[in-house]
């Protein structure tokens, strides 16, 4: 069997979690990979490719990706998502006029430091398998590219954005930043990826 699949992932689910279970469906032999790793607790757009597809991996993992994020703010966890411990809070709320202000700033190529709550390597092993450890390491900046960044809802105390980006960016650390821009903390409540390549 070869071609590609389009795989809706739940929420509790790592990509691999998913691409073992489709191997599975397919039966001994079957070739599957996936087209870009998507956190654990966001669900989803991942394109999986099945046999001879497979080749065509550096096509598609190079192409942008559209996400439906919600932003906290006010709150900062140490995992920069709704799973992690609260670290900071003082319960401050965004407006539009804010939010208006400081999202062109995020828009083109810009610099990006990977959380410590990521599979990113560094010396061998995984950060957040250092960040479980109580370790926090030095992370080189990363250019990325965020072509467009529209508000879709401002439900307070949350702001739902689509962020369409380059492969490589953390949809959380962004949020975090924007946040910060805006001279608050900020925390991501939820992602959906809506696109891919």
């Amino acid at each position: 069997m070869n071609g590609f699949l389009c795989v809706l992932k739940p929420p509790g689910m790592t990509s691999s979690d998913v691409v073992v279970r489709v191997r599975r469906k397919l039966g001994r032999g079957a070739k599957v990979g996936h087209a870009g790793t998507l956190d654990p607790e966001a669900s989803g757009v991942l394109p999986l490719m099945i046999g001879r597809a497979a080749r065509l991996f550096d096509y598609l993992v190079e192409k942008e990706k559209t996400y439906v994020a919600q932003l906290k703010p006010g709150y900062a966890t140490d995992t920069q998502d709704a799973h992690g411990a609260i670290i900071a809070g003082e319960g401050a709320h965004a407006t539009r006029a804010q939010l208006e202000a400081v999202l062109p700033r995020f828009i083109g190529e810009i610099a990006q430091i990977p959380p410590m709550y990521s599979a990113l390597k560094v010396n061998g092993k995984k950060l957040y398998e250092l960040a479980r450890e109580g370790k926090e390491v030095e992370r080189k900046a990363r250019r990325i590219t965020i072509h467009e960044i529209r508000i879709l809802e401002i439900n307070l105390p949350e702001v739902k954005l689509e962020v369409t980006c380059s492969k490589g960016t953390y949809i959380r650390t962004l949020l975090e930043d924007i946040a910060a821009a805006m001279g608050q903390k900020g925390t991501m409540s939820a992602l959906r990826r809506v696109a891919a390549g």
